[in-house]
Parts: C-alpha cells; sequence; structure tokens
C-alpha cells in the first residue's frame, strides 16, 4: 500500500494548517493558539471525543472505528511546542512571534496527525479506538510525562502507543526506526565551585577556583574514558563556565559550570552521576576548596519495543517501499515517558536535504506530509483491522 491517495488530495490543506501553525509559534505549556486550532479541527471531524487540559495544554481527541469488539485501543501522538530561537528562513510564512520559531517541526508533526485523524474520522475503517494526542512542552518541559501523569493512559485505556518525528538527511518521506534504545536520557548538572579569591599577581594567597574548575572539566571526560564500559553509549558535556569576576587581575572566588549528561541505559545513567559528584568533591578537595554538585534528572532513555517496532517498520515499508534501521541518538525525546507507560514505537520520517533540526534556518519539508499522514493511518488500519 503506497501513500494513500486521499492524502495527496488533502495535502494542500494540511501543509496550510501546517503553515499557519508555524507563523505562529508557542513555546513549552503555552500552546494555547495551538491547541485551540487543534481542538476545533478535532470537533470539526466529527471526533468522538475532544477533551482539552491534559497535562496542562494538550489535547486528546478519540475516533471510534465501524467496530469496537476487538477491544483494542491504539495512542498516535505528535508535539506541538517550538523552541525559543529567531527564525531566519526568511519564508513567507515565518514566524510572526520574534525569538520562537518552529525549528524542530513540530508544526509538521501536528499537521500530520491532524490530516490523519481527519481521514479516520472519514472512513473510520478499523475495529476497535483510535486515540490521538497532541502534546506540549516537548523541548525540555517533559510534556508527555505531565500527560501521563494526568491520566493519558488509563482515561482512554491505551494499549499501545506510537510517535513519529521528522528527519533532516533521510530522503523526503522515507523512514528509519530502531529497536530498543533509540533517543538518550538527557540529564543537567551544575557545579558550583568556591575557593579564596584574591590578586592575580599573588596566587599563592589564594584557592584558585578557576584551576579547580579547569581540572573537574577535563576529569569529567574520564567517565566516558576510563569508568564506563566502551560499549557503552555516555557523554558528558560542560556548556557554560561563568566565574565571579570579569576583571583579567582578579582571581575568582566562585566558578559554575554547567552542562548535560546523556546516556543510553540506567545504570550509566547512574553511574554518570556518581563519578560526576565524586570527581568534583575530589578536585575541590585536591586544591582546598568546596564544590556543591545539583543534578538535574531530565528524560529517560526511549526504548522501542521489539514488535511495536517490527510492525511500524513494517508499515513504513508498505507506505514507502524501505524502511532503514539507524544508530542511536544521543538526542533526548519525552515520548520516552509514554513509552515507560505502554508499548510501542517511535519512527523517523525523512525531511530531506536541508538545515537540521533546532537550526533557525529549519524547515519543515511539507512533502513530507502524505507519507507521514499514511503510515499514522496504516497503523491504525493494519494493526486494528476492520472484520
Amino acid at each position: 500500500m503506497p501513500v494513500k491517495n486521499r492524502f495527496a488530495e488533502l495535502q494542500d490543506e494540511i501543509t496550510a494548517w501546517r503553515r499557519d501553525l508555524h507563523e505562529h509559534p508557542e513555546i513549552l505549556y503555552e500552546t494555547e493558539r495551538t491547541s485551540g486550532v487543534v481542538a476545533g479541527k478535532l470537533k470539526d471531524f466529527g471526533c468522538d471525543e475532544v477533551v482539552t487540559g491534559i497535562g496542562r495544554t494538550g489535547v486528546v481527541g478519540v475516533i471510534r472505528g465501524k467496530a469496537t469488539g476487538s477491544g483494542k485501543v491504539i495512542g498516535l501522538r505528535a508535539d506541538m511546542d517550538a523552541l525559543p530561537i529567531l527564525e531566519a528562513t526568511g519564508l513567507p510564512y515565518a514566524s510572526k512571534t520574534p525569538g520562537a520559531m518552529h525549528a524542530c517541526g513540530h508544526d509538521g508533526h501536528t499537521a500530520m496527525l491532524l490530516g490523519a485523524a481527519k481521514y479516520l474520522a472519514e472512513t473510520r475503517n478499523f475495529d476497535g479506538t483510535v486515540v490521538v494526542i497532541f502534546q506540549p512542552a516537548e523541548e525540555g518541559g517533559a510534556g508527555g510525562k505531565e500527560m501521563c501523569d494526568d491520566g493519558l493512559m488509563e482515561r482512554w485505556g491505551i494499549q499501545e502507543v506510537y510517535g513519529m518525528h521528522n528527519w533532516p538527511g533521510i530522503p523526503t518521506g522515507q523512514f528509519a526506526i530502531r529497536s530498543g534504545a533509540f533517543f538518550a536520557a538527557t540529564d543537567q548538572f551544575d557545579i558550583y565551585f568556591e575557593g579564596r579569591g584574591g590578586h592575580a599577581a599573588k596566587p599563592h594567597e589564594t584557592v584558585d577556583t578557576t584551576v579547580m574548575a579547569a581540572q573537574a572539566v577535563m576529569a569529567l571526560q574520564t567517565i566516558a574514558s576510563r569508568n564506563a564500559d566502551p560499549i557503552e553509549q555516555v557523554v558528558v558535556s560542560v556548556t557554560s563556565f561563568e566565574t565571579s569576576s570579569k576583571a583579567f587581575n582578579v582571581i575568582p572566588q566562585k566558578v559554575h559550570l554547567k552542562g548535560t549528561v546523556r546516556t543510553m541505559s540506567k545504570d550509566i545513567r547512574v553511574l554518570a552521576e556518581e563519578r560526576i559528584k565524586a570527581i568534583c568533591a575530589g578536585v575541590a578537595a585536591t586544591f582546598g576548596g568546596t564544590v556543591n554538585v545539583q543534578y538535574h534528572p531530565g528524560y529517560p532513555v526511549m526504548v522501542n519495543s521489539e514488535a511495536q517496532t517490527d510492525f511500524a517498520a513494517e508499515v513504513a515499508r508498505k507506505v514507502s517501499g524501505q524502511c532503514e534501521e539507524v544508530p542511536m541518538v544521543m538526542g533526548g525525546e519525552d515520548f520516552a515517558f509514554m513509552l515507560e507507560e505502554r508499548p510501542g514505537a517511535y519512527i523517523l520520517v525523512g525531511n530531506g536535504p536541508g538545515a537540521m533540526v533546532h537550526h533557525p534556518e529549519y524547515n519543515f519539508n511539507d512533502e513530507a506530509i502524505p507519507a507521514g499522514c499514511s503510515w499514522w493511518a496504516e497503523i491504525v488500519e493494519q494493526r486494528m483491522p476492520a472484520a
């Protein structure tokens, strides 16, 4: 089954929805306009139930098939939020909100799931129930967890859940996936070193926090090279080094480091936190200073279920002709919280050549819409076939 003809017919309409969302990006949980647009369209499509305010500003639509005797319930999830980035595309439908931009394609994800919802509400050619999930705050706000904490899975009896993300570099409309650990756990840290400040001409009278912190930056790299099993994935990145002094001739009293940790297993995630704290404590003690390490757990590892991944890949091959297996991604994805609640799979759809996500010149490729919508629809119709 290639791309469905209905989505070729709807492509211009879905593209118009997408570009409207692109013009009006909203960050984290501030998706009031976007959520309103989504809820309005779901009601217009004739969904059996439309509920707002799940996970603060999330939206849920329920579509029942021509039959529901199978008792199967599948969730389909798209993210709605934008990023705090100043857009540099120069497009006629570029962001009208200064400092906010759909730089990750969530406008495309939302539009594609809306397109699939319209088709499924029209045809209802399946035996069971589909729950379309529109989530806020994927970009660092853990909106997926908020929706789960609000009872998303239990309230609608969701048994399996599927997600999709566009991916620049993969040919437009083709798919890629992997089973098991796919996207990394993403944690953050703040490290505060304190010593004794003083004049740069008299370092012997100080406890130099810049030397302390510099040693720590380098020592933290040994977590990957000397603490973790070489076949495991762990990335420790110090991304900010800020001192309490701006003068050339002052050794600062304090230094603040911050950064991220990305891991692909629970054990390595625990190890990384333990080693960061131990290394920093040892460095501070060596130089006669003190340290306060604040570790902030973020998104867990996103793990695709084996059976659902095989099924998702099979559907993708039927839609586009192929579905490649891709390496692990060290970026984070809060669909991980939903996959901790229910078995499911997360797939990448090709966005073609162009800027990578989170870049000010990124733009979602509207030519991917028919393939993405078709995959959503076929997940439902193939997983819950009509009698």
